[in-house]
């Protein structure tokens, strides 16, 4: 393969995609800064690295509209539905600017956001709008090839960076905003392209033009080690949507840790597989939560998940991943080792809000 034809999938796979690509402007009424000194046009202390900085609260009742922060996102149906990250849009008093590749600008609404994904939708008031496909995650391989297109640095509109998937399923955990939320991510994608401020909720492709993921996260002080999640992610909440509306996920209620060699032995346990039912570092973290399915069927802190449904589970694998499998109103059964003596739990999940 010569040079030419070397960089024609890329260029091609670029082709495909760009015109489906917008950038998300973030502004809010700021209280009026006397003076001549100007305002940061783009703060970024938010630890996802990428986005806005969230600022829940009351907003203020005077002052002028400014920009804030920016991100990226794609068009994934011609009537103007948009996939983003939560993180970008995680802001309920700000206000959403989409502005499209032909420079065309539009109001955007935050139509949902995962509750336990870094994922968001955006629908703004469009027709025939150009539509990036979606691709498979399942299907990846380590060593692939990627692209990933967003706004980078807020500033540089549908930038192009090109590198491999540099990992398969890895667990993050990033800061949603100024309060102390945390969001736990496991089974994200590694890659070491060049993901900046900015490019968060733009898309991650492959060399067919297809969406493979969602450009989430950068990790600050590190070099080429970036996050995106798997597309497979955002097409169960898109199918959601237009069944019911809304992005529905089962909700169990309990915190766990994924067993492995390496916890057994350091805190001593009977098994190393399972979940560790255990609060996290979080001040007033609970390791059941009051009132939920979990607390109804008796689980209580220390106990070890071993089996859900009969299926045991496996080394090292979130209870969460397993719970996606499910739905809401679905009865499980879960067989718990407390103290050494095996017990059987039964719960309905609920829906998570």
């Amino acid at each position: 393969m010569n040079s030419e034809q070397y960089d024609a999938l890329p260029i091609e796979a670029v082709k495909k995609v760009y015109p489906g690509v917008v950038s998300i402007v973030i502004s809010k009424y700021m209280p009026t800064i006397q003076g001549n000194m100007p305002l940061p046009l783009m703060p970024f202390p938010n630890p996802f690295g990428l986005g806005q900085t969230p600022t829940e609260g009351t907003p203020p009742t005077s002052g002028e509209k400014v920009k804030v922060g920016g991100g990226s996102g794609f068009v994934v149906q011609s009537d103007g539905l948009i996939l983003t990250n939560k993180h970008v849009v995680f802001d309920t008093d700000a206000d959403y600017t989409v502005v499209t590749n032909d420079g065309k600008e539009y109001i955007g609404k935050v139509i949902a956001r995962d509750p336990i994904s870094d994922i968001a939708v955006v629908k703004i008031e469009a027709t025939d709008l150009p539509v990036i496909k979606l691709g498979d995650s399942t299907k990846l391989e380590l060593g692939q090839t990627v692209i990933a297109i967003g706004n980078a640095l807020g500033m540089f509109r549908n930038s192009v960076s090109k590198g491999i998937i540099s990992g398969m399923s890895r667990s993050i955990s990033a800061a949603l905003g100024t309060d102390g939320e945390m969001e736990h991510l496991r089974g994200v994608l590694q890659t070491d392209v060049a993901i900046n401020q900015g490019n968060s909720g733009g898309p991650l492709i492959n060399l067919d033009g297809e969406a493979v993921g969602i450009n989430t996260a950068i990790i600050f002080g590190a070099q080429n080690i970036g996050f995106a999640i798997p597309i497979n992610w955002a097409k169960q909440d898109l199918d959601d949507i237009q069944k019911h509306g809304r992005i529905i996920k089962p909700f169990l209620g309990l915190l766990c840790l994924p067993l492995n060699k390496k916890f057994q032995n350091q805190y001593h346990l009977a098994r190393d597989k399972g979940a560790l039912v255990v609060r996290d570092h979080r001040p007033n973290s609970v390791a059941v939560v009051p009132g939920s399915p979990a607390d109804r069927a008796g689980i209580k802190e220390n106990d070890i998940i071993t089996h859900v449904n009969g299926e045991e589970i496996p080394e090292d694998t979130d209870l969460i991943e397993l719970l996606k499998k499910l739905k809401v109103g679905d009865e499980i059964e879960l067989t718990l080792l407390r103290a050494g003596q095996e017990l059987k739990a039964k719960t309905i999940l609920e829906e998570r809000k």
